[in-house]
C-alpha cells in the first residue's frame, strides 16, 4: 500500500477503543497493539512517534498496511490484544516463548467425588491443589492414591436414583469401591476423600507409614525390586508435599514472586509459586529484547501473556518495580480470577527478602545460559547464511517448510509439513494432512495434493476468507524429501497457484541418507561433516518423524475399528464402553467372558461373541 493510500485509510479510523494490527509487504502481522482511541493512537505511528526509538522506527519502516478491531472497553482491548499476540507471535511485540501450563490435582464436587489431574481451574465447586511444576510427580501421586483409596474414575452421574446393575472391571479388581451399585456408603467414601485431602494439605497420614513399612518388609525379604518400586512411590509423594526451604509467614498466603534479569537482548524471568505459605516450585522463562524495552515493559508483557493463559491466578503478584497500566492489568486478572488481584512491589520484610532471592536466581540462570544461547544462535545464523550462499539465494532465509509422505502400500497415506524458523523447529506451525483424493501408493500425486491444499488454504487466509489456521505465512524456501521428481511436482503446483517460492530437494544416496541438495536443476553436494548437512538432515528427519507418527496413529485407529466392528453384537456404544473399561485392544483380547459381560451395556451373549472371535470360539472345539 502506498503512503498516499495509508494516509487516506488513517482518515477513516474511528475514535473508539480497539486493537490494531500492523502488516508488512508479505501481509504478515508484525505488531499488535491496543488503544483507548484508535484514530489518535494509530496516526501517531506515521507522525513524530514513528521516529521515537529504534524499535518503533524499524517497525514503521516495514508497515505496508494495517487493520483494526473495535471493542467496547479498554479492558476488552487488553484481552483481545493478548489473544492476538499469542496467535500471531508478531515480530515487534515482546513475546513469551515458553508457554508452560502447570497441572493441578482436582477433587471433583459431585456425589462420590473423583480424583484427577487438570490444567484448568473452573468455578465448579471442586477442590484444586497446585500448581505442581513436576508433572511426573503429579501422575505418580494420582496413581498411588488410586491404589490406596478405591475411588471411582468413571463419569457416571450418581446423583440419579437408578443404580447400575453391573459394576465395571475396576470394581472386580478392587480399584473402585462400587458406589454405582451401592457397595459403599457415602460416609465411608467421604473417609477416602478426607484421607486424600489430608495428604494434599501436608498433614501426616497413616498410609505413608504403611508404605514405608511395606518397603522395609520387602527389603528384609530380599525383594529388592519391590522395595525400589515402593521407594519411588514415596519419593514421588514427597516431591509433591515436601516442606520447602523458603516459607511465607501466613499459612494461607498465596502469591507469586516474579524476578527479572536482563543482559543485552537476553531476558530471564524467574517466578516462584507460593501456596498455603509454602514454596510449591519455581520456573524460568526466556524472552528476547532486541529493541531495549524497559524492565517495566518486559514485566507487563510477561504478566499479561503468562496469566492470561494460566489456570490459576493468586491474589498477589510481587514484582520489583511498577509498570504502566498496572491498574488495567489488575482489572484483567481480577476479571479472570473472579476475585481481587493486586500487583505489589515489596518494600521491607520477608517478601522483600524473597524478591531479592528470586532476582538472584534469575541473574544466575541468565549467566549460565547466555553464552550458550549466543553461541547456538550464532551457529544457526552462520549455517543459514552458508545454506543461502550455497543455493545462491537472495533476500532473507527465515522460514523453511519441509514435506514428506508416509504410507504402506497406499493404505492411510498421510502428509507432513514441518517448519523451521531461524534454523530452529517451530512446532506450533507443524501441520498434518490425511490424503483424500489419491488411491494407492502414489507419492507424487500425494505431494501435489498436500501442497495444493496447504497453499490454497494460505491464499484464502491472506484474502481474509474463513477462519485463520496459521497457513497465511508462506516460507522463504521449501524442502522436499526427494530429488528432481518431487521438486518438479512442487514447482508445478506453485506455478499453477501463481506463487514464486524457491524449492529444493534432498537427494539421497544408496543408504537413504542425504548426499546433496537439488536446486535450480542441479545437484549441490553437501559434506557430511558440514553445518549445512546437519541442518538439512535434521529437517529431513523431523518431516519423516512427524509423518510416521501420524500414520501410525491412523493405522492403530483403523486396526481397532476393523477388528471390533466385524464382531456380531458389538456396535459403536459397546465398542466405546469396552475401550473405556479396558483402555486397550490387547486387554480386551485377554479378558474372560465374565469380565467382558460386566462392562456397561454388554450382555452375556455379546461377551461370548467377542471372546469367541479372539479365541477361536466353537469352530476350533
Amino acid at each position: 500500500m502506498s503512503q498516499v493510500a495509508i494516509r487516506e485509510k488513517l482518515k477513516t479510523l474511528p475514535d473508539d477503543p480497539g486493537v490494531y494490527l500492523m502488516k508488512n509487504k508479505l501481509d504478515q502481522i508484525i505488531y499488535v497493539g491496543k488503544a483507548k482511541n484508535l484514530k489518535k493512537r494509530v496516526r501517531q505511528y506515521f507522525g513524530s512517534y514513528g521516529k521515537k526509538d529504534k524499535k518503533v522506527r524499524s517497525m514503521v519502516a516495514h508497515i505496508e498496511d494495517f487493520e483494526y478491531i473495535i471493542v467496547s472497553s479498554e479492558l476488552e482491548s487488553l484481552i483481545l490484544e493478548s489473544n492476538l499476540i499469542k496467535e500471531y507471535l508478531p515480530k515487534y511485540n515482546i513475546l513469551l516463548r515458553d508457554d508452560k501450563q502447570y497441572p493441578y490435582i482436582k477433587i471433583t464436587n459431585e456425589p462420590f467425588p473423583r480424583l484427577m489431574k487438570t490444567r484448568r481451574i473452573l468455578k465448579d465447586g471442586a477442590r484444586y491443589y497446585g500448581p505442581f511444576p513436576d508433572v511426573l510427580a503429579v501422575n505418580s501421586a494420582i496413581d498411588i492414591l488410586h491404589e490406596r483409596f478405591p475411588l471411582r474414575n468413571c463419569k457416571l452421574d450418581l446423583s440419579k436414583p437408578n443404580p447400575v446393575v453391573r459394576p465395571c472391571l475396576n470394581y472386580h479388581i478392587h480399584r473402585c469401591a462400587g458406589p454405582c451399585i451401592g457397595a459403599v456408603s457415602a460416609n465411608d467414601y467421604a473417609g477416602y476423600i478426607s484421607g486424600i485431602e489430608d495428604f494434599l494439605d501436608g498433614k501426616k497420614v497413616p498410609f505413608i507409614d504403611e508404605l514405608e513399612e511395606e518397603m522395609k518388609a520387602a527389603s528384609r525379604a530380599l525383594e529388592f525390586e519391590k522395595a525400589a518400586a515402593i521407594r519411588d512411590k514415596l519419593q514421588a509423594l514427597d516431591t509433591l508435599t515436601e516442606k520447602q526451604r523458603i516459607t511465607a509467614a501466613g499459612k494461607d498466603d498465596e502469591f507469586d514472586v516474579i524476578g527479572l534479569a536482563a543482559q543485552g537482548r537476553d531476558v530471564c524471568i524467574q517466578i516462584f509459586f507460593f501456596r498455603r505459605g509454602k514454596n510449591m516450585g519455581r520456573e524460568h522463562f526466556f524472552m528476547e529484547n532486541p529493541y531495549g524495552d524497559s524492565p517495566g515493559q518486559l514485566l507487563k508483557a510477561f504478566i499479561t501473556q503468562f496469566y492470561h493463559g494460566t489456570a490459576y491466578i493468586p491474589g498477589k503478584l510481587y514484582v520489583h518495580e511498577y509498570f504502566d497500566e498496572r491498574e488495567l492489568i489488575e482489572a484483567m486478572l481480577t476479571e479472570k480470577k473472579g476475585a481481587n488481584v493486586h500487583v505489589v512491589v515489596p518494600k521491607i520484610g520477608e517478601k522483600k527478602q524473597i524478591m531479592t532471592m528470586v532476582r538472584k536466581n534469575a541473574i544466575d540462570m541468565l549467566d549460565k545460559h547466555s553464552d550458550q544461547m549466543r553461541t547456538k544462535q550464532k551457529t544457526v545464523e552462520n549455517t543459514l547464511e552458508a545454506l543461502q550462499e550455497a543455493l545462491g539465494m537472495e533476500g532473507v532465509l527465515q522460514r523453511i517448510e519441509a514435506y514428506d509422505i508416509s504410507n504402506i502400500s497406499g493404505v492411510e497415506s498421510v502428509g507432513s509439513m514441518v517448519v523451521f524458523e531461524d534454523g530452529l523447529p517451530k512446532k506450533t506451525d507443524y501441520r498434518r494432512f490425511r490424503i483424500k483424493d489419491v488411491v494407492g501408493p502414489d507419492d507424487y500425486a500425494s505431494l501435489r495434493e498436500v501442497l495444493t491444499r496447504r497453499f490454497k488454504r494460505g491464499l484464502r487466509e491472506k484474502a481474509g476468507l474463513g477462519e485463520s489456521k496459521g497457513f497465511a505465512k508462506f516460507p522463504d524456501l521449501i524442502f522436499m524429501d526427494g530429488g528432481k521428481g518431487q521438486v518438479t511436482q512442487a514447482l508445478s503446483v506453485l506455478e499453477e497457484l501463481n506463487l514464486d517460492i524457491p524449492v529444493a530437494g534432498l537427494v539421497k544416496d544408496d543408504f537413504h541418507k542425504t548426499r546433496g541438495i537439488y536446486f535450480n536443476k542441479e545437484e549441490i553436494r553437501v559434506a557430511k561433516n558440514s553445518p549445512i548437512y546437519r541442518l538439512t538432515y535434521q529437517i529431513q528427519e523431523e518431516a519423516h518423524r512427524f509423518a510416521i507418527t501420524y500414520h501410525r496413529s491412523l493405522r492403530s485407529k483403523s486396526s481397532f475399528q476393523s477388528e471390533l466392528d466385524v464382531i456380531p453384537g458389538i456396535g459403536p456404544k459397546r465398542k466405546q464402553a469396552l475401550m473405556q473399561a479396558f483402555q486397550s485392544l490387547s486387554k480386551i483380547k485377554a479378558a474372560d467372558v465374565e469380565s467382558l459381560a460386566s462392562v456397561d451395556g454388554m450382555t452375556k451373549a455379546a461377551a461370548q461373541s467377542l471372546y469367541d472371535h479372539f479365541h477361536g470360539g466353537k469352530d476350533e472345539q
